[in-house]
């Protein structure tokens, strides 16, 4: 990624957008601000922009990231798009197959399928999703699973495996030139994590690996560290290739910038005290009455936040992509309005010198 005499990302930037749902705005809202980052991440040389699985939170608008991407993709040209993540033990893994094989035919070789295997929600919203009372069923199985997905995308079952004669369409059975020579594309497939069991198997199967650093800082480093030791090469990757989620969000004042992570803050106490609703606006974040757990709580979560003027921003995830050997950062903005995210996004392309600066 280059820019111009102002600077250089020190690694690839990129977007991850949770389409957040600010009080007095909607879900449309929440669409169309994603339409407008996605546009803006194209322009100002992101490098790729996921969205996440969500489900039972009024905050936020990202349970369907097929849907999302499908939408994106008719509004965007070349930025990569994917999941970050679909949550695998929710759905069967034919299902994502064909979903994620119809947006690889709608943006051809621009679609990525991160996967996870948290449900995204609380016990019980899990459980009306799988129709199981087996929480930890789908967890458990994730290993299956993965391999089970990967044969559909590849259409590569062994003969005599019940599925062999099945085929996720659009998918590799239908992609043959006039030629009779198979496409070999296919959404690329990365494994999520917030511990050490994603980037295991990461690890082992030679695939990329995204770390959630922007809600479990402390296991940044020792994840990483074991995905590098553990990596074997594969047909996908030669070595080892990992990003990282990380907050930010940059504003003309250090002050303005902190008014808007305090409401994503206030946001986050709510929805980890069982009382998740739309991301609060920075006027109603300043004027809670903080208890002395929530103000410890305010402070651990914003130290993990990298947020105040452009330049300290870009210093920020310069010193972070240091610390962590990341080879990508991906940034995402919890703030209750859709402008004050897109001005982030725009300030710190600015702050690295990318193409088309802001006016």
């Amino acid at each position: 990624m280059r820019g111009t005499a102002q600077g250089t990302a020190p690694v690839p930037l990129s977007v991850l957008d949770l389409l957040t749902v600010g009080a007095g705005n909607t879900a449309t809202d929440a669409l169309r601000t994603a339409a407008a980052i996605a546009q803006t991440a194209e322009r100002r040389g992101y490098h790729r922009y996921w969205v996440a699985e969500h489900h039972s939170m009024p905050g936020v608008a990202s349970s369907s990231p097929a849907v999302i991407l499908a939408h994106l993709a008719a509004q965007t040209e070349s930025i990569r798009l994917g999941s970050g993540g679909v949550m695998l033990p929710n759905h069967a893994p034919l299902v994502i197959a064909e979903q994620f094989g119809t947006l690889e035919a709608m943006a051809p070789g621009r679609v990525d399928l991160g996967l996870g295997r948290a449900p995204g929600t609380d016990g019980a919203t899990a459980a009306a999703l799988r129709r199981t009372e087996r929480l930890n069923e789908g967890a458990d199985d994730f290993p299956q699973q993965l391999s089970e997905l990967i044969r559909f995308l590849d259409d590569d079952f062994p003969d005599g495996h019940p599925y062999a004669r099945i085929h996720a369409v659009p998918g590799p059975v239908q992609a043959t030139s006039p030629g009779g020579v198979q496409s070999a594309h296919r959404p690329p497939v990365w494994l999520l994590g917030s511990s050490g069991f994603s980037a295991r198997l990461a690890a082992q199967l030679g695939l990329p690996f995204a770390f959630a650093h922007h809600f479990s800082a402390q296991n940044t480093i020792p994840a990483l560290d074991l995905y590098r030791e553990t990596f074997r090469p594969s047909a996908v990757l030669d070595e080892p290739y990992a990003l990282i989620g990380v907050g930010a969000l940059a504003s003309e004042t250090e002050a303005e910038a902190r008014r808007q992570v305090l409401a994503g803050a206030l946001s986050m106490i709510r929805l980890r005290t069982g009382r998740p609703g739309l991301v609060p606006t920075p006027e109603e974040a300043e004027n809670h009455p903080y208890s002395m757990v929530e103000e410890d709580f305010v402070e651990s979560w914003l130290g993990n936040v990298v947020y105040g003027t452009p330049d300290a921003v870009r210093q920020g995830l310069d010193d972070l992509a240091k610390r962590t050997g990341a080879n990508e950062l991906m940034i995402t903005a919890n703030a209750h309005g859709g402008a004050a995210r897109l001005r982030s996004y725009e300030l710190i392309a600015d702050a690295y010198g990318l193409p088309g600066a802001s006016s």
